[in-house]
């Protein structure tokens, strides 16, 4: 505990402001246990940037913080960039302090002689990494907690291919963090070096998204849309880019459409939990709507619900929404004649339908670490290849690269059109889901997701990891296991022979068990999150639509059998 009073004392110099000193010496006098939360550690770069309550400390989201993170951005732009003008774009969320502290960030840049172009109100995800590559920035920020509680907030950095940073780059940003302490900080600000952006990068950004997604499809004016923001900032963006590609029919939900921090009609702002979409789905039963479609606070992902079978709304997965999506992008360049150099990605945890689906189409097929700065670094790396689509089964999904993160504004208009095609061929979206089962094989996942918060919590998914990797186990449902994938020690062990393979992708706390069957089952921690997340793949073949019911029944019995034997 000294270490750690230590730490906090050092918060009681003149360099901090009365507020933060008040409440520290209060912590250190009156609550040891809520004093340790907030400085046993700092806040590190994880899968999506710095993520983490608010709050005074070096373990919380506040000005010093957010300020040492960029103060060591600011050093480093300028040992990368000696002769350039550097310029930045900042944009923030609808959460709380959002645009308080994206004002602090553009003072602290504008302090080191960047010129930052900050956008004058809350802005989507999709359109910062947009805007990187637009205005011809050298980094791009944008504070957000993506689909977090809403005690959370976050800082996520992008570089000049408006993709966010990876490898080695993250460890070198880091390391200038590191070398610096608190009074480093260059608070005092130039206002000559900010510039306020607004509709002109919008205008980019819509007309963009709209060339992107729109596939000249049937139907329209007979599709029925119920959307909602869940009270983030995807409100600024979707009506508009909709409106542009012709949907008339589109119903917002009123009371989720206003950005508000505290997300009041939600449980999560996270599309990924049907709860989230209850409002929209009920409504789109009330008036005969075809797609619901909702986004977390950034506005990168999106979920969508869509009529089953029954006629029933139904709210996909992501797995589902990214194959059917990049299906409909393959069968489109398919239409064209493929080039010979296109690609389409996912990552380890998804489903491995979509490798099913390249190998069928004869396109390469890619595969990355979780999280979509991996997908955007690919596109960099292979300059000559074209990126179709891809996505993870987080609920994100890119169309092509004119933005290089998950973009649910320009997936949303994609997802409308497949919907409104198929429905104006006789088919929906749901049935052209069940006809790619019968094309590639009938693939089904599933996520367990246990939370699992502070010190103590930390340890225990450390332990769940240790075990799940240390005591194996010898089948799934009956199925002998065949492989271990260990992203730790980036190595592949057949079980069943003793062979080992060497994976070729960065270190990751990843883990993943193959059977013989093709049942995959992964664990790793969240990146972004107190959490640790169990993906489980489980496949057959579906001979004929008209089977899909009672395969997908004996599918779902599976899982409930792999849930059961794991103790999940």
């Amino acid at each position: 505990m000294d270490s750690i009073t230590k730490t906090a004392q050092s918060w009681l110099t003149d360099f901090f402001d009365e507020d933060t000193r008040k409440e520290i010496k209060h912590l250190i006098d009156n609550d040891p246990e809520e004093l340790k939360e907030r400085f046993y550690k700092d806040l590190e770069f994880g899968t999506g940037g710095m993520r983490g309550v608010m709050g005074v400390g070096t373990n919380r989201i506040n000005k010093y913080t957010l300020g040492k993170n960029t103060q060591g951005l600011s050093n480093y732009l300028k040992k990368s960039y000696t002769d350039d003008d550097i310029r930045v774009v900042i944009a923030y969320d609808c959460r709380h302090n959002s645009k308080t502290l994206a004002k602090t960030v553009a003072d602290v840049f504008s302090a080191n002689g960047i010129r930052v172009h900050l956008f004058s109100d809350l802005r989507t995800t999709p359109e910062l990494s947009f805007a990187v590559k637009h205005i011809g920035c050298h980094a791009g920020i944008v504070l957000t907690a993506s689909h977090n509680p809403p005690e959370y907030n976050g800082y996520k950095v992008y570089w000049a291919d408006g993709g966010q940073i990876v490898p080695p780059q993250d460890g070198e940003i880091i390391a200038e963090i590191n070398s610096l302490s608190f009074e480093d900080i260059k608070f005092d600000k130039n206002e000559s070096l900010i510039h306020f952006i607004d509709s002109e990068v919008d205008e980019a950004f819509f007309e963009a998204s709209v060339k992107n997604g729109s596939f000249n499809a049937k139907g329209k004016d007979d599709f029925k849309i119920v959307f909602t923001s869940l009270h983030g900032t995807s409100i600024t963006a979707i009506p508009e880019v909709l409106k542009r590609a012709g949907y008339k029919n589109v119903t917002i939900i009123e009371e989720q459409a206003e950005p508000n921090g505290d997300f009041p009609t939600v449980e999560s702002p996270n599309p990924e939990e049907p709860e989230a979409l209850s409002i929209a789905i009920a409504k789109a039963e009330e008036i005969g709507a075809d797609m619901v479609v909702g986004t977390d606070p950034d506005s990168d992902r999106l979920g969508i619900a869509v009529r089953n079978l029954d006629g029933k709304i139904e709210l996909l997965n992501g797995n589902q929404t990214m194959v059917l999506m990049t299906k409909f992008l393959l069968d489109q360049y398919k239409e064209k004649g493929f080039k010979g150099n296109e690609f389409i990605a996912t990552t380890i945890v998804s489903t491995p339908m979509m490798q099913q689906m390249a190998k069928s189409y004869g396109v390469e097929f890619k595969t990355a670490l979780t999280g979509f700065k991996w997908i955007g670094k690919m596109i960099k790396d292979f300059p000559s290849s074209t990126f179709i689509g891809g996505g993870e089964e987080s609920f994100g999904y890119m169309v092509g690269d004119f933005v290089r993160d998950k973009d649910a504004v320009t997936s949303t208009l994609l997802a409308c059109e497949i919907a409104a095609n198929a429905k104006a061929n006789g088919s929906s979206f749901y049935k052209d889901l069940i006809d790619a089962y019968v094309e590639f094989g009938f693939y089904k996942e599933k996520l367990i997701s246990l939370t699992k918060k502070g010190m103590s919590g930390a340890e225990e998914i450390k332990q769940m990891l240790k075990d799940f990797k240390e005591n194996p186990v010898d089948t799934v449902q009956g199925s002998k296991l065949l492989y271990i994938e260990d992203y730790n020690t980036s190595t592949v062990k057949n079980v069943q022979t003793g062979e080992e393979f060497t994976l070729h992708l960065p270190k990751s706390n990843v883990l993943i068990y193959e059977t013989e069957d093709g049942t995959r089952i992964a664990a790793r921690p969240s990146g972004t999150e107190p959490k640790v997340k169990f993906y489980i793949s489980t496949n057959a073949k579906l001979d004929k639509a008209a089977d899909y019911k009672s395969v997908n029944s004996q599918l779902e019995t599976k899982i409930e059998g792999i849930l059961s034997e794991l103790n999940l």
